[in-house]
């Protein structure tokens, strides 16, 4: 049995992974999805000053909450940031961690840092219109989904809090690559803004050469919601993980 914490990206919250939960379950795990604050069912918590460390706060105190040890860690997208600091402080609880077509950060970068500039700039602009300090989520088209899978995902996203997006992160890779690693790389279509992040779990330089050691690759050709539109294939690779 593993204990399974799974993590959603920017505009989602733990309702994503509904198709997920149950057949983990199912086939004998613990698993459990956090919301982050300000997002998903937690929206009407969205205010200024929500920042990375309140999001490492979530997953910390569901750690604690759940008394939960041993733990399969899955981050998706933007909680690749997070994912990375919880193993930095964290590492002797985590059996795996899971970069699910994730950010994939080196220290000292933000969220934001390998996006496009035309991309940051615009959700910096937004952030800094909006009186909550949010900005919008994009069309799930982006994320390969179409027909009822993207009016699920359509309705269901919020505003994502701003000051995660340029907040940076320090951490200590080699820590960080103590915890064996997966990224699950979703690839039909690719996720402009995880193009770097591509780059980087293949770069044997990354991390001061400690990323290759502990990790490994797999492929989805999914788009970038795996936990929607291909649950099935995403549960058989997450026990994978577990073993």
């Amino acid at each position: 049995m593993a204990n399974f914490l799974l993590v959603h990206g920017a505009w989602h919250g733990a309702w994503c992974w509904q198709r997920v939960l149950t057949p983990l379950i199912q086939a004998g795990h613990r698993a459990h999805a956090v919301t982050l604050t300000g997002v998903g069912e937690r929206a009407h918590l969205l205010q200024p000053g929500i920042d990375l460390e309140t999001h490492i706060q979530d997953i910390l105190a569901a750690m604690d909450a759940e008394e939960m040890s041993d733990v399969v860690l899955v981050v998706h997208s933007y909680a690749g940031m997070l994912g990375t600091a919880v193993a930095d402080r964290r590492p002797q609880v985590l059996r795996h961690l899971v970069y699910l077509d994730a950010v994939l950060p080196a220290p000292g970068e933000s969220w934001s840092s390998t996006h496009a500039p035309d991309t940051r700039a615009a959700r910096m602009a937004a952030s800094q219109a909006d009186p909550l300090h949010s900005f919008p989520a994009p069309d799930p088209a982006v994320f390969g989904l179409s027909g009822d899978d993207h009016a699920w995902v359509a309705r269901r996203q919020t505003r994502h809090p701003g000051d995660p997006y340029t907040q940076v992160l320090q951490f200590d890779p080699q820590r960080v690559a103590s915890v064996p690693r997966t990224f699950i790389n979703c690839t039909e279509p690719p996720l402009a803004t995880i193009d770097v992040s591509r780059q980087r779990m293949v770069d044997p330089q990354f991390w001061d050469g400690h990323w290759l050691s502990g990790s490994r690759v797999v492929e989805m050709k999914t788009g970038h919601d795996p936990m929607v539109s291909d649950p099935q294939g995403l549960t058989r690779l997450l026990i994978d993980c577990s073993r």
